[in-house]
């Protein structure tokens, strides 16, 4: 299961269930996906496919909803 947490143009902000315990989040884009990590600051972890531009636009996403991600990480997962 992949809880999307929010969508913003057009990425989608997204979890897997049951994976590394390490805070993070993955971004869907019809171009590619990729991976931030969000402790112990919000830190571009794998891509595929996004260029630099995208990666960037999705890293200052990721930053500005950093509270709302946190929140639903420990609703979804309990932690």
């Amino acid at each position: 299961m992949a809880p999307t947490v929010f969508r913003d143009g057009q990425f989608r902000f997204f979890f897997f269930s049951r994976e590394e315990t390490r805070i993070h989040v993955h971004v869907a884009h019809p171009d590619g996906e990729a991976k931030f990590w969000l402790t112990p600051h919000v830190h571009f972890a794998t891509s595929t496919g996004l260029d630099a531009r995208q990666l960037r636009a999705a890293q200052t996403i990721v930053e500005s909803h950093f509270e709302e991600i946190t929140n639903a990480k420990h609703h979804h997962f309990g932690s």
